[in-house]
């Protein structure tokens, strides 16, 4: 088990790279022309954002990598674990996938890159390799149901539900992904969560510093991204936040307590699928204003800021939820 003092180290040399990587790749982008479209159905007030520096995810993808490999080499010097290594592919592997999309949307100058259908089998491909990986090694396909001791053996079947994880992760945190720092400081609060479980529970000390990484690197992305941002993380940020999320519950066998940590990109989700349905069975009808939800409180009248400041609260409630049902429970 790594000391406190390692733990805390991890956070400022992540949160340290990110605010002084900024100045730097900010501008560099710029000089790119890598900037934001804004779709035009979307909220009017966004259109003044278009043009912002975008796939801002590079930081935090080389922020998080640099990071846990320097501390995990520092301190544990006893080579990586596979866990680590898993966690490494998940990020960049889709953290290329939302570079690729980015990219796309630049060199077209529109709101649109991949097609759904090619995001959807890039996301899968990579989600089978890990699978692939982990029933070679033999890895436990039970999932326990948090608070208690009970818990079902998947077989066969987990496989499909580590697809449905990991893509329905990644898509949700995407999602999310339409203000000025919403999902800098929601995922932040999540992995500062599963951080802290993992401390609790003495898992594999590579899996907590990683999660560290991610809370240290975001946290340093938010100093640029929070409103008015100076850069957006793009899809490669936020697909590749949304899928080691997932990847970090379940290589600490936690599931089903993803979807009580991550409750905010749960909701989001669940709006955008409401709003679908109710809209398709009423004839065009609909629920909120707008989805993903937070663009209903923004429609609703709300400031930017003050929908991303209670989305922030939601997400530490359901931070908070977690932690007491997997640790003092």
């Amino acid at each position: 088990m790594l000391p406190q003092s390692v733990l805390l180290i991890t956070i400022a040399i992540a949160f340290l790279f990110s605010v002084l990587i900024s100045p730097v790749l900010i501008p560099f982008l710029k000089r790119l022309k890598f900037g934001q479209s804004i779709r035009e159905e979307g909220p009017q007030s966004h259109q003044s954002k278009s043009g912002t520096p975008t796939m801002g995810g590079i930081l935090i993808i080389l922020s998080i990598i640099f990071t846990s490999l320097f501390v995990i080499w520092k301190y544990e010097g006893t080579g990586f674990t596979s866990e680590f290594l898993i966690l490494l592919f998940v990020l960049v592997g889709y953290g290329l996938i939302g570079f690729l999309d980015d990219f796309i949307k630049i060199i077209k100058k529109r709101n649109l890159g991949l097609t759904s259908k090619q995001k959807m089998l890039f996301q899968l491909f990579i989600a089978v390799v890990v699978y692939i990986v982990l029933h070679n090694q033999g890895y436990d396909t039970t999932v326990t149901i948090p608070g208690t001791d009970f818990s079902i053996e998947f077989g066969w079947f987990y496989s499909i539900f580590l697809l449905v994880m990991l893509v329905g992760a990644s898509n949700a945190v995407n999602l999310t992904d339409g203000l000025d720092g919403l999902v800098a400081g929601t995922a932040s609060i999540a992995f500062a969560a599963f951080a802290i479980i993992g401390t609790y529970h003495h898992v594999e000390p590579e899996i907590t510093v990683f999660s560290l990484a991610v809370v240290g690197a975001l946290l340093g992305f938010l100093v640029f991204n929070s409103h008015p941002a100076k850069v957006f993380m793009g899809d490669t940020g936020s697909l590749s936040i949304g899928a080691i999320l997932a990847m970090v519950a379940i290589l600490m066998k936690l599931e089903i307590l993803l979807v009580v940590i991550g409750g905010v990109f749960v909701i989001e989700t669940l709006s955008v699928m409401i709003q679908v349905v109710y809209f398709k069975l009423t004839g065009g009808k609909r629920i909120f204003k707008m989805s993903p939800l937070h663009h209903h409180y923004e429609l609703s009248g709300w400031s930017e800021w003050r929908v991303v400041v209670t989305f922030w609260f939601v997400g530490l409630i359901c931070a908070v939820l977690g932690l007491f049902i997997e640790v003092w429970m």
